[in-house]
């Protein structure tokens, strides 16, 4: 049997900008994915802690250090500027792995700057 878990997650990012003319995704400073392990255009889901949509999109590498999280095309409707929120990433692991699967979590401080790097919430 294979079940999905949560891979990794970035933990209350501030959404730096909302563009709805734009192709689609969200732009994450390059940092914040590498410390997630969220690939360029990786499936991710995004919980909008401050109006509590859920959705689903795409990730693009922003620039290193920038802090920047945007939030692009039809999404761009469901957070602004400002707005809090949890990007998650999932995977799908096998009986074996589960065993030994442990998620990323990622968080950040006010500035989108990574703070620190776990394995459990708390």
């Amino acid at each position: 049997m294979q079940r999905t878990f949560l891979k990794s997650k970035l933990h209350r990012v501030t959404t730096t900008a909302s563009e709805v003319d734009y192709e689609g995704s969200c732009e994450i400073d390059g940092i914040l994915l590498d410390a997630a392990g969220i690939g360029d255009f990786e499936q991710i889901q995004i919980y909008n802690i401050k109006n509590g949509n859920r959705f689903t999109t795409y990730a693009i590498r922003g620039k290193d250090n920038s802090g920047v999280i945007s939030v692009n095309g039809a999404a761009a409707h469901k957070a602004d500027i400002g707005d809090l929120l949890i990007i998650a990433s999932y995977a799908v692991y096998n009986e074996t792995e589960v065993k030994n699967h442990t998620p990323t979590l990622c968080y950040v401080d006010a500035n989108n700057t990574l703070t620190r790097v776990s394995t459990r919430i708390g």
